[in-house]
């Protein structure tokens, strides 16, 4: 069963000029696509991986999943519930209650003016519910000590401020969390552990994830279902081990063979081709046909529709 929903989703930002200077300049208002009719379903209790180049618009779905951030078009519901749309206030509440997100940076998420306790029970706090011994209960289930609840951020090193965080998200009992790029700003083995008490969680909570990433190796560890989106669009969906064997799309296959290995250092790897179209002015047809090695006429002129291929969706019209 599904518990979230996305269904041609677009999110279009005015990054135009003030008036004044384009009335001098004499030029247009200027909109920037982030997003653009983006589809998928997260199953309940899998996890979801989103990857893709910096610019692609991971971060952007994962604002507007939890309400950060209106769609300009399409819908996103959780538990058949639009937040966008929906005008039945307790409806809205009930399933914003079962959403939390962890964010890329630790220390910038936590405020450093609140001790540990009052900063992981906030959520609980928030809603009117007891929160007596909740801190030193979750602190204890995240790996912590039940005494730093006392403490502040700063006196946890990365790996321990994002299981605060952790903990946090956790206080309110959700079902779905959010995790954008959660451990990018953590060293290798801290990663290694923050993502195996995630998963932990997970099976021991029943807890259905999004998360957002551009480090493969971390995407494939964890994930049930994988979509790669560039320049705002979806052009490839599957499970780790289909996508990871047997990459559909070209530019998943330019992800991938760029990609560190292990057991093949100093293997001579030519860089990918091309820079990242300006989102602004965005190419016509498929957005990575200037870059793409399979790229015809049809690839200039007509963008590419998600199709499924064996056990594999891709948006390419050259995929076989």
């Amino acid at each position: 069963m599904a518990l979230v929903s996305v269904a041609n989703l677009t999110r279009i930002f005015d990054v135009s000029k003030p008036w004044l200077n384009r009335l001098i300049e004499r030029r247009k208002k200027a909109y920037l696509t982030a997003v653009s009719d983006v589809s998928f379903e997260i199953e309940e209790k899998t996890v979801y991986s989103l990857v893709g180049e910096s610019g692609s618009g991971k971060s952007t779905i994962g604002k507007m999943l939890v309400g950060l951030q209106r769609p300009t078009s399409g819908s996103v519901k959780i538990r058949d519930v639009d937040l966008a749309r929906e005008t039945d206030a307790a409806k809205i509440d009930a399933v914003r209650a079962d959403i939390q997100m962890i964010f890329q940076d630790p220390f910038a998420s936590l405020n450093p003016r609140w001790r540990v306790r009052d900063i992981i029970v906030e959520p609980v706090a928030a809603r009117g519910g007891e929160t007596k011994g909740l801190a030193e209960k979750l602190l204890e289930q995240v790996g912590l000590s039940a005494r730093d609840a006392g403490k502040f951020p700063h006196e946890f090193s990365g790996g321990q401020r994002q299981r605060i965080c952790i903990a946090r998200a956790l206080a309110s009992e959700p079902r779905l969390i959010v995790c954008d790029e959660p451990t990018s700003a953590l060293d290798v083995s801290v990663q290694a552990q923050v993502l195996n008490l995630m998963s932990d969680l997970k099976d021991d909570l029943g807890l259905t994830y999004l998360f957002i990433s551009h480090d493969l190796t971390v995407v494939q560890h964890i994930s049930d279902r994988v979509g790669v989106l560039y320049l705002g669009r979806l052009v490839e969906e599957a499970a780790p081990d289909e996508l990871f064997d047997d990459p559909k799309h070209p530019y998943t296959q330019m992800l991938l063979e760029a990609a560190p290995k292990l057991g093949e250092f100093g293997r001579d790897v030519p860089p990918p081709k091309g820079e990242i179209p300006d989102p602004i002015n965005p190419p016509t047809g498929c957005a990575y046909h200037p870059r793409c090695p399979l790229a015809a006429d049809i690839c200039k002129a007509e963008r590419p529709q998600m199709r499924e291929l064996r056990e594999a969706k891709v948006a390419c019209h050259m995929a076989k």
